[in-house]
């Protein structure tokens, strides 16, 4: 019998989910449009970032906001372990030795940035490593899930899970707890994938959610993702400020007359996978 929990968060409108695809066509087009405004992005210290990508997707999706993180002076990098399929063991020992490397090379902290289950990745390594974590920045990641029902894409998570080495729980362990580093979960309410609910962080003095218009396949190039991830890669090492947009780019994230609670996990656990 399972034990109660707080109630799923609703799963995105099927509608939200048929279109999610075309409207990421639709902003790689704005990003494109944008483009000029490039140069009033925030440049970058030159510190280290790795960026990990989402369910079923391997570096290949990131390389847009990789290529303009390079080009403000940051040291981007995929994580170089082909199609993301869960926890394998190939993945959970290939993470840590490449935030590890990167730590060695630049003799300094490595920002992670995760993609849907990328972000979840790179929230459980900062755990298990926050001296070589500089901050953590999610992207549409679920990992305030309690039920899978909150993502569409449970049923291919499932598909690989017997390749899994670690088996996850809903809710996911220790997600309660605030990171031990600087934390900003981007979200946004149009998600054709995840709940966005379960996208956000719990309260904390250095954690924050930033809520955008974007489609979930379209986070790595939205422009206003990509502002938001700029602003915050260039807060100085230990120094923690809340995300303010820009007046030219304001449009670009809602301003509810009320911002949304975000969901805080609950001692009591059900016990199911997550996607």
């Amino acid at each position: 019998m399972l034990e109660p929990v707080d109630l799923p968060a609703d799963p995105p409108a099927l509608y939200l989910y048929l279109t999610d695809i075309p409207r990421a066509g639709i902003e790689y087009g704005q990003l494109l449009t944008v483009l000029p405004l490039q140069r009033l992005l925030p440049v970058g210290d030159g510190h280290p970032v790795l960026v990990l990508p989402g369910l079923l997707a391997g570096d290949g999706s990131t390389w847009i906001l990789r290529r303009i993180l390079r080009r403000l002076g940051y040291r981007a990098h995929g994580w170089r372990l082909g199609r993301n399929v869960g926890p394998t063991a190939n993945a959970v020992a290939g993470m840590a030795d490449r935030l590890e490397k990167l730590h060695n090379r630049y003799d300094a902290p490595v920002s992670l940035i995760g993609w849907s289950l990328g972000g979840i990745f790179a929230r459980t390594l900062a755990r298990r490593h926050p001296s070589a974590v500089r901050q953590v920045i999610t992207l549409g990641s679920p990992f305030a899930m309690t039920d899978a029902s909150e993502s569409r894409a449970t049923p291919s998570f499932k598909r690989y899970q017997h390749l899994h080495v670690v088996a996850h729980e809903l809710p996911l362990p220790m997600e309660s707890d605030p990171l031990p580093v600087p934390a900003t979960a981007v979200y946004s309410r149009c998600d054709g994938i995840v709940a966005w609910r379960a996208c956000m962080n719990p309260p904390s003095e250095r954690a924050e959610n930033i809520e955008v218009r974007s489609s979930h396949i379209g986070y790595g190039h939205h422009p206003a993702v990509v502002w938001a991830i700029a602003d915050r890669l260039a807060q100085p090492q230990g120094a923690w400020a809340p995300f303010r947009p820009p007046t030219v780019l304001r449009p670009l994230f809602p301003r509810p007359d009320t911002p949304p609670e975000p969901r805080v996990a609950t001692d009591q656990r059900t016990r199911r996978s997550p996607a």
